[in-house]
């Protein structure tokens, strides 16, 4: 399956979910702390998914990284002249 087929069946038990919940609520009256709780979770659940759906990978264009040329010419050798031998310390001078 997809990133879009799974969100879409997120999306499709998320609400039955909230059917579930109404009816719950109906019969159990909506004053209560549980149900007030069960409700508050179920709605934020729905905004989680809506924020994922917001930013998942579109299905129509997957988005490449964007690639980057390295030409096979080799460097100029003045960009090395400043730096030292990587391990060996400084050309002029010694080690301890």
């Amino acid at each position: 399956m997809s990133v879009q087929d799974d969100l879409m069946s997120v999306q499709r038990c998320l609400e039955d979910l909230n059917r579930s919940v109404g009816r719950l609520e109906q019969q159990m009256g909506s004053g209560g702390l549980e149900m007030r709780r069960v409700r508050a979770d179920a709605d934020h659940l729905r905004e989680s998914v809506a924020l994922l759906r917001e930013t998942a990978p579109c299905a129509t264009s997957p988005r490449r990284p964007d690639l980057v040329a390295i030409p096979d010419t080799p460097y100029d050798n003045a960009l090395w002249t400043d730096s030292d031998d990587e391990g060996l310390g400084a050309r002029d001078r010694h080690a301890p």
